[in-house]
């Protein structure tokens, strides 16, 4: 059953579940299963960012959980993120806006540091503007736009 957000208290708890979730994603990031990972998102999920000079990334858009987990899988292959690869996906800043019982959007703030375990190396920095939707498993990300510098 989906969770009603249009109460005071029930914004509340929805905006903490939100702001939860904003961070197990980046903590699944690093060191997560992906399965797990990709359940934190709805099925029509859409992933986009822009060119990535710092990194040497291209710009890529995803929609849907299949194509998210390609971006993922892409990204280990790189040693960009994922179990060993001694990274770290930092969100900071975040403001949550709970539109009602079933939407939010939320903007925060990410640092990308790499060598974490050596030589922590801050690569890039930007933002995170975000959509979610409130499902009958709770709320999900729904839309992540990456946004550089």
């Amino acid at each position: 059953m989906t969770r009603r957000a249009d109460q005071p208290l029930a914004r509340v708890a929805a905006e903490l579940e939100i702001r939860n979730l904003v961070a197990r994603i980046a903590h699944l990031c690093d060191w997560g299963d992906v399965d797990e990972y990709i359940n934190l998102f709805t099925h029509d999920a859409v992933w986009t960012m822009p060119d990535n000079p710092q990194l040497g990334l291209p710009a890529d858009e995803r929609r849907g959980r299949d194509e998210i987990v390609a971006g993922v899988r892409s990204r280990q292959g790189l040693g960009m993120q994922g179990g060993g690869t001694n990274t770290q996906h930092v969100v900071t800043t975040l403001a949550v806006v709970v539109d009602g019982s079933e939407r939010a959007t939320a903007q925060s703030y990410w640092m990308y540091i790499d060598d974490t375990t050596t030589s922590p190396t801050l690569r890039c920095v930007g933002q995170y503007h975000d959509t979610f939707r409130c499902t009958h498993e709770g709320w999900k990300l729904e839309r992540r736009s990456v946004v550089m510098g």
